[in-house]
């Protein structure tokens, strides 16, 4: 499970301590069971608030396999001027000898 955000934290414990506050107020409790329910539900309630903050995405990783395709490939250039003149680049190619004197 991811660790929750700070809005995450923000919103939720808000959550709890308004409805908390309000729930007490608007239903005027004040024997034992009534406050522990109202502390639940307010519990409960700001758990389902922060879970409905919406999270950042993570960035999708980079497209490695696409550019390490293209170095592969020759470039245009380098393979018209080989199939032009293929006997230029096999010169090219080749080392130059020189006649060892008598």
């Amino acid at each position: 499970m991811p660790r929750p955000t700070v809005a995450q934290l923000s919103y939720g414990s808000a959550t709890v301590v308004c409805s908390t506050i309000a729930m007490v107020l608007l239903s005027q409790t004040s024997s034992g069971p009534g406050i522990p329910v109202i502390a639940v539900s307010a519990l409960i309630l700001g758990l389902f608030v922060a879970m409905s903050v919406p999270t950042r995405k993570p960035a999708p990783p980079p497209a490695a396999p696409a550019s390490a395709a293209a170095e592969e490939r020759v470039p245009a250039q380098r393979l018209s001027s080989t199939l032009a003149s293929p006997a230029a680049s096999e010169s090219a190619r080749e080392p130059v000898h020189e006649a060892a004197g008598p």
